[in-house]
């Protein structure tokens, strides 16, 4: 095999998404969508959500629809709204545990934090729900006048554009936004618990029980995309909670391995990119065999959000924040998530940022202290009134599907020193190397056929 110089593995790629599977979902979600605009089936979420609000109707405004889930807004004549929130056919691949994850979660931000989350008047499942829609939450509406993004990114861009901070804001705004976001981090960080994963009520019988536990598998946004657009059979994905942050880390990397093995189509572009997909995944499993990763092996482990962004942060017209939604991905995780510096910082993730890698991070670096300075203020603001404790700092320790781009680039030469793809090659294990000359003929085969070749015999040779 040919040399790779050490400058072409840093520009590998990272994989894209599954356009066919895309194309999938759209049609699973356009039936529904049609469903919940026919006139009877708007009457009966009306009278849905008014059983389980109360007062005088006014107006039920037309559908909407987020990333994840569609809702419907009525206005009463007392002057309040409740909302009505469906996770959408197609983009929620596990739409009840969704729902019961974060009306969980929203329950215990009401009660042990100053975040203003939206109130759970009702929630079910699709049994309940109007028309067998889904299953849904009706919640009280936030009244705002949009979001943050709409504070801090290029103005003059459609919805339809992907935000992108915007270069010229003034230093006030984007403070003013920055200190916000990390009053949110900081009130959802400091709560630990013992173990990874979403949490419960330990009784959930118990109206009046305060103690709340990790009890089910941490849900998170990877784990819906990786089956949505990546192929992964959901049986493949983790179906426990984690007792130490090392073997989580390992589970992480055995579903970038997955990944790579399930994803019929636009997975690799070459035998060669293939290949070097194929050796960051083992060597990051290395990694984390390894421990390297773990600096809070047994906890405690932090709840973090992985949704946590501006767009999801409700604002008036001066920028002040009214309230924050979409709490579906929040889970107790390994200290090093919520240490990890924001991911929305310029709005746009680095695998999507047009420039490229270098150009973001270069960008990225100029905000950086910005957001630290606030944090810092932040934090001491909270230690001084007793509401936050010295351990519970964030700042001192800050320094996806981009997985291929960010390890070349940002993890590689931390573990493994210079050299080029050859010298990695002979860190796998022989059996790793074995596998890999099997595994890029099969992945090519694939991508000619436009599909994934004796995919279940290949599933046992790469995650091995």
């Amino acid at each position: 095999m040919p040399s790779t110089s050490a400058a072409g593995i840093i520009t590998a790629r990272c994989m894209d998404y599954d356009d066919v599977a895309w194309a999938r979902c759209d049609e699973l979600f356009e039936p529904w969508k049609h469903l919940i605009f026919e006139r009877e089936v708007l009457r009966e979420i009306g009278r849905f959500i008014d059983k389980h609000r109360g007062g005088v109707p006014d107006e039920l405004f037309a559908p909407k629809r987020g990333a994840f889930n569609g809702w419907l807004r009525m206005l009463f004549q007392d002057g309040g709204s409740a909302v009505i929130r469906f996770p959408c056919p197609g983009a929620s691949m596990f739409p009840e545990e969704k729902v019961k994850r974060e009306v969980a979660v929203m329950q215990f931000l009401e009660y042990f934090t100053n975040l203003r989350v939206p109130h759970i008047l009702h929630y079910g499942m699709t049994e309940e729900s109007p028309k067998s829609l889904g299953p849904f939450i009706i919640m009280e509406y936030i009244e705002n006048d949009g979001d943050f993004i709409d504070a801090i990114s290029i103005p003059g861009r459609s919805r339809d554009d992907r935000p992108i901070l915007d270069p010229n804001i003034p230093q006030e705004r984007l403070e003013t936004v920055y200190s916000q976001m990390s009053d949110i981090m900081l009130q959802v960080s400091k709560h630990s618990f013992t173990e990874i994963g979403c949490i419960g009520k330990a009784n959930e019988h118990d109206e009046f029980d305060d103690n709340w536990i990790v009890k089910h598998r941490p849900l998170t946004i990877n784990m819906n995309e990786l089956v949505q657009l990546g192929g992964v059979p959901p049986r493949l994905l983790p179906q426990n909670t984690f007792k130490t942050a090392s073997s989580y880390y390992q589970a992480l990397a055995e579903m970038h391995m997955i990944h790579l093995s399930s994803q019929r189509n636009d997975a690799i572009d070459s035998a060669e990119d293939c290949r070097q997909k194929y050796i960051a995944r083992c060597l990051f499993r290395k990694i984390t065999r390894e421990h390297q990763l773990c600096d809070d092996e047994s906890g405690p482990f932090k709840l973090f959000c992985d949704d946590l962004r501006p767009g999801n942060v409700l604002a008036n017209d001066q920028y002040m924040m009214t309230g924050v939604v979409d709490w579906e991905f929040t889970y107790a995780a390994p200290t090093g998530f919520a240490y990890s510096p924001p991911f929305w910082l310029l709005l746009e993730l680095p695998e999507l940022w047009e420039q490229g890698l270098d150009d973001w991070t270069i960008k990225y670096e100029k905000v950086l202290p910005t957001f630290l300075n606030v944090l810092k203020d932040k934090e001491q603001t909270a230690i001084d009134r007793g509401t936050l404790k010295e351990t519970d700092r964030l700042s001192g320790h800050i320094k996806g599907w981009a997985f291929d781009m960010i390890y070349w680039a940002k993890i590689d030469r931390r573990f493994f020193g210079d050299g080029d793809l050859n010298d990695r090659i002979q860190l796998l294990t022989p059996d790793e190397r074995e596998q890999m000359e099997r595994f890029v003929p099969m992945k090519l085969k694939a991508k000619e056929e436009g599909g994934l070749a004796d995919h279940d015999n290949m599933e046992g040779q790469v995650i091995s």
